[in-house]
């Protein structure tokens, strides 16, 4: 075995190992019964489990940085396309890089590497940010909280890929279908001023009335209230299929 093979042997013994077991519990020691080789060996090419982790990570990043990102620079898409691509590219990596997302997303080592999942997942989260300004600018929505509506996007995402990474009941695109139905209906109905309908004003000592959800009309004689037009279609619907958000 040559020394180019005896390293990618390595890393993807590290990298089943760490994604099994997390960073800590695995030693030099058992990387190198593993690989059948002498501790010496996992120094001389790593520098010791911290060095071997740091390429583990480094390599995952890589290809996952470079399929989202790609995703989402991509050009003249339209909104709902972007949600789909976006989806679809992350569990592409989940499925053919299991082991190297349980890596990413498990237990780390208090010397995580700089370029950490969480890095990516900020780095993502800037991107989606940046679509979401655009949007709510059109529609004259409120921007205060759109960092916060990235973070629950990108979160939605990333804990229902790793429940699916060890529990693939239904396929990727069905997957997909899911995350993209509750994220777009979601965002298609934004209201530009959301409220609680439900909780009290505590900090005036008093339950505040009850407000009636929208939608939630008086019937009126010889009408049916579920004929009713629901008026939450005069909210802002910050995307719609034909709009290409990117093509500005």
């Amino acid at each position: 075995m040559t020394a180019l093979q005896r390293r990618e042997q390595l890393i993807a013994v590290g990298r089943s190992l760490f994604a099994a077991k997390g960073f800590e519990a695995v030693s030099v020691e058992e990387i190198a019964a593993t690989a059948k080789v002498s501790k010496p060996i996992v120094y001389e090419h790593f520098g010791g489990k911290e060095g071997l982790y740091a390429v583990v990570v480094d390599r995952e990043m890589q290809t996952l940085t470079g399929a989202m990102m790609e995703t989402l620079a991509e050009p003249a898409q339209g909104s709902r396309q972007i949600v789909e691509n976006a989806a679809m590219a992350f569990l592409n990596y989940i499925e053919e890089h299991t082991e190297g997302f349980q890596v990413l997303s498990r237990d780390r080592p208090t010397t995580d590497p700089s370029g950490s999942f969480n890095s990516l997942l900020g780095d993502v989260s800037v991107r989606v940010e940046d679509l979401l300004v655009r949007a709510f600018k059109r529609h004259k929505i409120p921007a205060k909280g759109v960092p916060y509506y990235a973070q629950m996007l990108v979160g939605l995402m990333v804990f229902t890929g790793q429940y699916w990474a060890t529990h693939r009941k239904m396929s990727k695109e069905q997957l997909a279908a899911y995350i993209v139905n509750l994220a777009w209906n979601g965002l298609s109905r934004m209201e530009a001023k959301p409220e609680l309908r439900y909780v009290g004003e505590h900090s005036s000592g008093g339950a505040r009335e009850e407000r009636k959800p929208r939608g939630e009309h008086v019937k009126r004689d010889g009408q049916n209230p579920d004929d009713e037009h629901d008026d939450r279609s005069n909210d802002a619907e910050i995307l719609t299929d034909a709009t290409a958000d990117t093509a500005e």
